[in-house]
């Protein structure tokens, strides 16, 4: 790894280190200074979607873990939120444990069942797999709707105990964009801490061609499982996070076209990439405001069509940006923001 123009590592812990610079610390700093003044500028509107982006970052870091680092495609990711947001529910309200208790068992909880469904992942890889994981889709929607409902709520919505620090009450958004951006810190720190070291290398080496891993004695089927935890303990951390948020959830918040969208914002992102999931995120998001603000411009334009294709708006724009970045950036927007970066590091000798 690349330094800025005459900085060197001289050792191997210093090329593994994660800040890496005192400009990179300076700058961590300002942004954590950034973050902390911002409910000051801006309204409750902004604070939500920053609130409901950073719950899906979560998510994407661990999708990031399986699918970016280790290959295993999952288009199921949403049901292993389902399983967090569930799991941490159930306990607080019937349990009445904590829900600071609640949400890393939440995220524990949906570890334990991705291994589940990570075990056909030795035998099968690819769009294979892909079609295992939506089987995991329609398999943990079902189990929340029926056999239990008395229990899940079934169908219908089920509340959220308020999260308290004793007589303090997270009630607001300024407070849950605290928290929640916090969360998503943290969360994206261990990423980082786990992608840089021997276990993130050992993925890279199962991704790239398993059968040489293999040779290479790395158990390629605990690492594939080891994914799985991971990978779906961050999305049962985002889901337990994004119940917190809405104090209401039904299985129809954890759809298979949330999946989908999901691995879009990935591919769009970057795959294999700390940074990919905040691209990701972030743009989709932002595209998906901009088609609900041009909506009723489309509407009132064209009348003939209007209503029919503002209606579809987001999913058409969606496709489309899917298409132009598998053709035109098939590595994502942090690829181009690795090159950035290196074409600063190497400035002026940038040839």
């Amino acid at each position: 790894m690349r330094r800025v123009s005459g900085v060197f590592d001289t050792s191997y812990l210093q090329d593994m280190t994660i800040f890496r610079t005192k400009h990179y610390i300076a700058g961590m700093v300002i942004l954590i200074l950034l973050f902390l003044a911002l409910p000051a500028f801006v309204s409750d509107f902004w604070l939500a979607f920053i609130s409901s982006t950073a719950v899906t970052i979560i998510a994407l870091q661990g999708l990031n873990i399986l699918a970016g680092y280790c290959g295993q495609i999952s288009i199921g990711h949403t049901a292993f939120m389902a399983v967090g947001a569930y799991t941490s529910t159930i306990l607080a309200r019937e349990l009445g444990l904590s829900l600071w208790i609640c949400m890393p068992v939440g995220g524990l909880g949906a570890a334990l069942v991705g291994l589940l469904f990570g075990l056909p992942s030795l035998r099968v890889k690819g769009y294979y797999l892909a079609i295992t994981t939506i089987a995991a889709q329609f398999l943990i929607i079902y189990m929340i709707k029926t056999p239990f409902p008395e229990v899940t709520g079934g169908a219908i919505a089920l509340s959220v105990p308020e999260l308290r620090v004793g007589s303090f009450v997270f009630n607001s958004e300024i407070h849950f964009y605290y928290l929640i951006v916090a969360i998503m810190a943290l969360m994206t720190f261990l990423s980082k801490s786990l992608t840089r070291s021997y276990f993130g290398r050992a993925l890279v080496a199962v991704r790239d061609n398993d059968i040489a891993a293999e040779a290479m004695g790395i158990n390629i089927f605990k690492y594939k499982l080891m994914a799985f935890f991971i990978g779906c303990f961050f999305a049962g951390i985002a889901g337990s996070v994004w119940a917190v948020y809405v104090r209401v959830i039904s299985p129809d918040d954890f759809t298979l076209v949330n999946s989908i969208w999901q691995m879009g914002m990935l591919i769009i992102g970057g795959l294999g990439s700390t940074l990919g999931p905040f691209f990701g995120a972030v743009f989709i998001s932002a595209l998906r405001e901009i088609c609900v603000i041009i909506g009723p411009w489309v509407t009132s334009t064209f009348p003939q069509i209007g209503a029919q294709v503002s209606a579809s708006l987001v999913e058409m724009t969606f496709g489309v940006a899917i298409v132009l970045f598998l053709v035109y950036e098939p590595r994502g927007i942090g690829h181009r923001w690795e090159i950035l970066k290196e074409s600063y590091r190497l400035w002026p000798f940038s040839y």
